[in-house]
């Protein structure tokens, strides 16, 4: 296993390559945009679960205009908590090459959380769906799946931490979504994730509501040194810090 080491978004220790510190939670919704609470209402309920870090990943766009709003929310919520509150946004990768749907103006964020949700393929964005479809019509193998899919989100991460520290949620859901067991993702290319991830100081969130990415993943991610943190997901604040697929973990 890795060395251990820190690693910081917005100037606090969110997590250790050797372990996953369920004192922090990695990706929490608001009503702004996923979830359906304020961000006061979700810091209380970090605050009872016994966090000390959490980042606000809301899912934003070219046409989010609520950023600035959602920022000032987490920033005036600090004063009420002694926990560490972080400012990001989910945004996706819409082509092979890594291109991300990024709002206008990233200014307010502390962090980027990278999600593949749909399939860079051919010039498409493939859904979970559509992926299963190929799959039965023999249009694609798993093995090219996975292959597709690791390296879009390499080439996400690469992507936006140019503009931000990154991290990736929900690592390789897709798979799972489109009926194909994560075991086809060879060392190989969990060596590749890893080095991109190490190589951008990128974060892996292990998430509870995706269950993904498998201990099996995570396992090797740990041995290849990648900072992992836990993350909920929660679209409700009686999520936030609530962990059992975690644990398992």
């Amino acid at each position: 296993m890795g060395a251990e080491r820190e690693s910081v978004i917005g100037g606090g220790a969110v997590g250790t390559a050797c372990a996953l510190d369920l004192a922090v939670d990695a990706h929490v919704h608001t009503g702004f945009s996923a979830g359906r609470d304020a961000v006061g209402v979700v810091v209380s309920a970090a605050d009872r679960a016994g966090l000390r870090a959490l980042t606000f990943a809301d899912q934003a766009g070219p046409d989010t205009a609520w950023l600035p709003a959602y920022a000032d929310a987490v920033r005036r919520a600090r004063h009420r908590t002694e926990m560490t509150l972080r400012v990001a946004a989910e945004v996706e990768v819409i082509r092979a090459d890594g291109w991300l749907a990024l709002p206008a103006d990233l200014a307010p964020l502390d962090a980027l959380s990278v999600a593949v949700s749909a399939l860079p393929a051919g010039g498409e964005l493939l859904s979970p769906r559509d992926v299963r479809d190929r799959l039965d019509a023999g249009l694609l193998t798993p093995a090219q799946v996975a292959e597709l899919l690791v390296e879009a989100t390499i080439k996400g991460l690469e992507r936006a931490s140019r503009y931000a520290p990154a991290q990736l949620a929900r690592p390789l859901a897709l798979l799972g979504q489109a009926g194909v067991d994560d075991a086809v993702v060879t060392p190989e290319l969990i060596a590749e994730l890893a080095a991109a991830c190490r190589i951008t100081g990128s974060l892996v969130e292990v998430s509870e509501a995706w269950r993904s990415p498998s201990p099996r993943v995570v396992e090797m991610l740990l041995d290849a040194a990648v900072t992992v943190v836990p993350a909920s997901d929660a679209r409700y604040a009686a999520e936030v810090g609530r962990w059992h697929y975690l644990r398992r973990v």
